[in-house]
């Protein structure tokens, strides 16, 4: 009998014995269930604390966390606005104690002349982020479905005693569909380069979504392919590396943004607390390459739900401790620690 005769049978065999051990390994290999977190409220009090400040955005100015209200201005009388900041220490030392007292956000003068007049249709700010003294932040702008994004720059001082913009450089971002009261509602500082995030990526309202990238000077310098997200993406905080963790939230109110497959909740479950309620609220991991904005094949991190919803709007790390969260008005202020999984 020919060699090749005996040899190619025995070559199959082999590969189909190889092929079935790794189709078992891989049925049998179980996929990681979300996790659903605790959410620690930090009580504060003050302006920052009231419904009308109505918070969209968190970020560390070095050991400072400093909170963004929609709405500057309704937070002075004759001048243009003011800004909140805790230290990292006092957050720190509130999570240590077992009966602390609450915390009282210190302003920062907030300049910024003539900003309003210069935006048609203004409607707050959405997000900020730093480099060393820079801040960046978006604008939302607009009504209905006719919405528009918008970034501008400015300096903090080294004191936190204010933050300046420059309202001479006002710079649009390309909108992505027509959708009620969405614009690019994140922002991160990522090596070099200022990338913008659009609020609603779900595949049947942004198909190809992507994220904006921007230089220190605001001129936008691309765009990069970014995966679909059902829902809402709220705000975004640097983890490790190139990785980065979003907020994504959906309010049953929204039905525009409902959908019949969340491929997340499909592969990972929805967690206990999710399981018999319409809302969601998670975090979700990417990566970020000069190839795109990838989620990672990371368990999503729930919240354990209040009976009340809640609209999470600004997200920063407290390093080994977990994430800090703010809410809008809805159902109040609230700042929040959630544990690392």
């Amino acid at each position: 009998m020919n060699k090749r005769t005996v040899i190619f049978p025995l070559v199959v065999i082999v590969l189909f014995i190889i092929a079935f051990l790794a189709w078992k390994h891989g049925a049998n290999k179980t996929i990681p269930k979300a996790s659903v977190q605790p959410v620690t409220q930090i009580q504060i009090d003050g302006p920052a604390a009231e419904s009308q400040a109505e918070l969209s955005g968190l970020a560390w100015y070095g050991k400072n966390l400093v909170l963004l209200p929609q709405y500057p201005g309704r937070f002075s009388e004759d001048g243009d606005g003011t800004l909140f900041y805790l230290t990292e220490t006092e957050i720190a030392a509130y999570l240590d104690n077992n009966n602390p007292a609450s915390l009282t956000p210190r302003p920062i003068e907030f300049v910024a002349p003539g900003l309003e007049e210069k935006i048609s249709d203004y409607q707050g700010f959405e997000s900020i982020d730093f480099y060393e003294d820079q801040v960046f932040l978006t604008i939302e702008s607009g009504s209905g479905t006719d919405m528009m994004g918008h970034i501008i720059k400015g300096e903090i001082a080294p004191d936190l005693s204010t933050i300046t913009l420059d309202t001479t450089n006002i710079v649009d971002i390309p909108t992505q569909a027509k959708s009620a009261n969405h614009s690019d509602e994140s922002i991160l500082v990522l090596e070099d380069k200022v990338i913008t995030f659009y609020e609603v990526i779900g595949k049947q309202i942004v198909p190809s979504p992507v994220a904006h990238v921007f230089d220190f000077e605001l001129n936008l310098i691309g765009t990069l392919p970014m995966d679909n997200l059902e829902y809402r993406l709220t705000d975004t905080a640097l983890a490790e590396g190139n990785e980065f963790w979003a907020i994504n939230y959906f309010f049953p109110g929204d039905v525009d943004l409902a959908t019949t497959s969340d491929p997340i909740s499909e592969k990972y479950g929805t967690g206990q607390s999710q399981s018999d309620q319409q809302q969601i609220e998670r975090l979700v991991k990417f990566e970020f390459s000069t190839s795109g904005i990838h989620l990672l094949d990371v368990s999503p991190v729930y919240l354990m739900l209040d009976e009340e919803v809640r609209n999470w709007e600004g997200l920063v790390m407290l390093d080994e401790r977990g994430f800090l969260m703010a809410t809008d008005k809805y159902p109040s202020t609230i700042l929040a620690l959630i544990p690392v999984p």
